[in-house]
């Protein structure tokens, strides 16, 4: 049987492919904790809710345009104007089936065959697999520094004529960081001089920690919007906690908006009416399960980060916000997917190994599950590595015996 040569080389999704594996384990009754999990536990807005069981209750749910309803698109627009204070047209907004169909079309939109296109490293596992869908070549960035803090200088050493685009996501997944006011000006400045696309994955800029806010990429921009090539996304998945609705967006020049709109026609045609509903209840409806959702995300983290520091020979970075923990656990094992294995088997939690995010020997860890699973995680994950813990562990009722430090 064969395929393509794209086709032979994407991987599987493993974050998507982790939620998979504990659905089997619950159903057949092992006590299994995620933290893996890159999805809010809350509940998705009750306007959201409402808006789509009224189109529901009309039994007129028809084909929408390709790039999403009007109404859609109006409270995008209010959206940019509340948090980025720029104003934009209808021409220059897309919705997608999720922030990850925006980046895929924008992509396809801007790239040719062994183009290039750059990001920092550690970074979200869908980045290489996108660039590489388009038959373009990934080009992740280590900074030097050692930090998860990127430099532009890393960024120059590796941008040459085959760079296409740079891809930033801050709030960072995995590592929870926020880069910095200045990089982000150096990077929108870069990018403009070189004539160079810049994608802003802005997927968790409201949830950020300690009253901090991400850098507004707009206020950067000497160009306007339809001269420009910065390309800005965003979607209800994370803010709203509405992962399982898959609406996301993009906001860009109109001409970009205009092919990238052509590619979604043939490739879903536009979003659900239903979904695209709402997400707009969400972004127009009363805002406070956002702060909701970021005060317990920031006190889960300070929870977890007390839970980790009981350990030793582990480094962690304090995350600035989104929702997860990246630790280096290369002082037990520099070999991510084997540490990530043997935690699934022996104590029963799942965790993301870090070479899927491009740094092997580090974890990522999920701060999205309840003050009980990250503590009994941490527990479960110390007993299973830390010599110093004790021989024993309950789990329920079952008694673990440690037989292999």
């Amino acid at each position: 049987m064969s395929f393509s040569i794209i086709g032979k080389s994407i991987a599987e999704s493993v974050t998507l492919k982790l939620n998979e594996t504990a659905a089997i384990l619950r159903a057949k009754g092992e006590p299994v904790i995620h933290l893996g999990i890159g999805e809010p536990k809350s509940k998705a807005p009750l306007d959201a809710i409402t808006a789509a069981a009224s189109l529901l209750n009309t039994g007129d749910i028809r084909y929408t345009p390709a790039d999403g309803i009007p109404a859609l698109k109006q409270a995008i627009i209010r959206f940019t104007v509340d948090h980025y204070g720029r104003v934009v047209a209808p021409e220059n907004v897309i919705a997608s089936g999720g922030a990850k169909q925006s980046i895929m079309v924008a992509l396809q939109a801007i790239l040719d065959p062994q183009d290039e296109v750059i990001f920092p490293a550690p970074y979200w596992v869908s980045y290489p697999e996108m660039v590489k869908l388009c038959g373009a070549v990934p080009v992740p960035v280590h900074p030097e520094d050692g930090t998860f803090y990127p430099r532009l200088q890393d960024i120059e050493q590796v941008c040459g004529s085959y760079t296409k685009a740079i891809i930033i996501n801050s709030p960072n997944n995995p590592t929870g960081v926020i880069y910095s006011e200045q990089f982000i000006a150096e990077i929108v400045e870069f990018c403009e001089k070189r004539g160079i696309y810049l994608i802003m994955d802005d997927i968790y800029n409201r949830l950020a920690f300690g009253g901090r806010k991400p850098a507004n990429c707009y206020k950067y921009l000497k160009s306007g919007i339809n001269d420009s090539k910065l390309i800005l996304i965003n979607g209800v998945s994370k803010q709203y906690a509405m992962t399982g609705f898959r609406i996301g967006w993009a906001v860009a020049n109109k001409k970009l908006i205009e092919v990238m709109t052509n590619i979604q026609s043939h490739q879903t045609s536009g979003p659900s009416v239903v979904l695209q509903a709402a997400a707009v209840g969400a972004i127009n409806g009363i805002q406070s399960s956002v702060e909701s959702l970021r005060t317990t995300l920031e006190n889960n983290t300070k929870v977890m980060m007390e839970q980790l520091h009981a350990f030793t020979g582990l480094r962690v970075t304090k995350p600035d916000g989104a929702f997860y923990c990246f630790v280096d656990f290369s002082n037990y094992n520099k070999n991510s997917t084997q540490l990530a294995l043997f935690l699934l088997e022996k104590v029963r939690v799942i965790t993301v190994p870090g070479v899927e995010f491009g740094l092997d020997g580090y974890l990522r860890l999920s701060t999205c599950g309840s003050i009980k699973d990250i503590t009994q995680g941490i527990e479960r994950i110390k007993w299973a590595i830390d010599p110093n813990s004790p021989n024993e562990l309950y789990i329920g009722e079952r008694k673990l015996t440690r037989d292999w430090l």
